[in-house]
C-alpha cells in the first residue's frame, strides 16, 4: 500500500536545511500538502512550541529532519548542548506526532550511532547497539540511539509506523558551510571558495585518508520518499559508494581552479573514523538508486555556494 496518498498532509521538520530543502523540492512534484516551518517559527526544544506546531498543521505524515548538527570538532566541543537539544527536539516531535495521530514518521538518524571499532566493515542495521559509539560524536550518537528506541516503543504501544534513517555523509546546497564546526564536505567547499577568492593556500584537516559514503541532497530526498512509502524500522541510507576525503579535496581543487599545489594537509587535526560503510541493501531492495555522482554533486554544491555566498549559512 502506498503511504503517501493524494492530498496527504506532510510536515517536514528542519525544512530550511540541507535535506529539508531538497525534500520539499521532491514533494512539490506530488499531489500533497507540505508544511516546513523554520526554527525561527517554532523552537522544537520547547514542548509547548512543538505542540503548537502540531496543533496548527495536524499532519498525516512526518519527515523529521530537525537537529542540532555539528562536524567532528563541533561535536567534541559541544557534547552537553548536543545531547540536550537533540533529545528535547526528538522527544517533542515523536510525542507531538502521537498526539495528533500521525500515521508514519521517517526520522533522520546518523551513521555515528554505530559502535566503534565497527563490528564489521559492512555495517548492517542490527549492529547499532553492539558497542559504544566513537568518542568524537558520542553525545550526538546517543541522542539518535534514544530516538530510535523511542520510535520502537511508540510503534509497540501506539502503532505509529516509522523508519529510523541511518545516513552516511550528506551534502548539497543549503547546507551549513561552517569552516570550524561544520561537516567535512561543506567545510571544504567554503575553504576552497575562500582560497580561490583570496589566492591563498588551503589546509584541510587530517590526512584525507578517511573513507565515507557521500550522498547528494536530491538523491537523499528520493531515498526518504522511497522509505516513507515502503520502508520499515531502522534503515541505512547512502549511495552505496565509498570515497576517500582526499577524492573530495582533489575534485574541489579542480572545480575551484586552485589546483592541488595549493593544498597542505593539517595532520594535527583529527580524521575521525578511518572507514565507514553502510550496507544499503534494504534501501536498494525498495528500488532506490542514486543518480548524482560525487563530482557532479560537488560541482553543484560549489556553484550554489559561490552564487549564494552572502546568504548561505556559514
Amino acid at each position: 500500500m502506498t503511504v503517501i496518498e493524494k492530498k496527504s498532509r506532510i510536515l517536514v521538520t528542519g525544512g530550511r536545511g540541507l535535506v529539508g530543502q531538497a525534500l520539499q523540492t521532491r514533494l512539490q512534484r506530488m499531489d500533497v500538502e507540505v508544511f516546513a516551518p523554520g526554527s525561527n517559527e517554532y523552537d522544537l526544544t520547547s514542548t509547548e512550541q512543538a505542540d503548537a506546531m502540531f496543533d496548527r498543521f495536524r499532519p498525516d505524515l512526518v519527515f523529521h529532519m530537525a537537529a542540532r548538527v555539528y562536524g567532528i570538532m563541533g561535536n567534541m566541543n559541544n557534547k552537553g548542548l548536543s545531547i540536550y537539544d537533540n533529545v528535547m527536539i526528538n522527544t517533542n516531535v515523536v510525542e507531538g506526532s502521537r498526539k495528533v495521530g500521525v500515521r508514519k514518521i521517517v526520522a533522520m538518524g546518523s551513521g555515528c550511532v554505530y559502535p566503534y571499532p565497527p563490528p564489521s566493515e559492512h555495517l548492517t542495521e542490527d549492529m547499532i547497539f553492539q558497542g559504544a559509539p566513537h568518542h568524537s560524536e558520542d553525545s550526538y550518537a546517543h541522542s539518535k540511539r534514544l530516538l530510535y528506541s523511542m520510535l520502537e516503543a511508540y510503534k509497540a504501544q501506539y502503532g505509529m509506523d516509522y523508519v529510523f534513517v541511518i545516513s552516511g555523509n550528506l551534502f548539497g546546497p543549503h547546507d551549513s558551510f561552517d569552516i570550524e564546526n561544520g561537516h567535512v564536505t561543506p567545510s571544504l567547499v567554503h575553504k576552497f571558495y575562500m582560497a580561490a577568492k583570496n589566492g591563498t593556500k588551503i589546509k584541510p584537516w587530517g590526512t584525507g585518508k578517511a573513507r565515507r559514503d557521500f550522498t547528494f541532497s536530491s538523491d537523499v530526498a528520493e531515498a526518504l520518499v522511497t522509505m516513507m512509502d515502503g520502508g520499515q524500522g531502522a534503515m541505512n541510507m547512502g549511495s552505496g559508494n565509498v570515497h576517500a576525503i582526499r577524492e573530495i579535496i582533489e575534485a574541489l581543487a579542480e572545480i575551484s581552479g586552485i589546483g592541488m599545489g595549493q593544498v597542505e594537509f593539517d595532520t594535527s587535526k583529527p580524521d575521525g573514523q578511518e572507514y565507514r560503510y553502510y550496507d544499503v541493501s534494504k534501501l536498494f531492495d525498495l528500488g532506490f538508486r542514486p543518480k548524482v555522482s560525487l563530482h557532479e554533486g560537488l560541482k553543484k554544491t560549489y556553484d550554489w555556494f559561490s552564487h549564494n555566498y552572502q546568504s548561505a549559512r556559514k
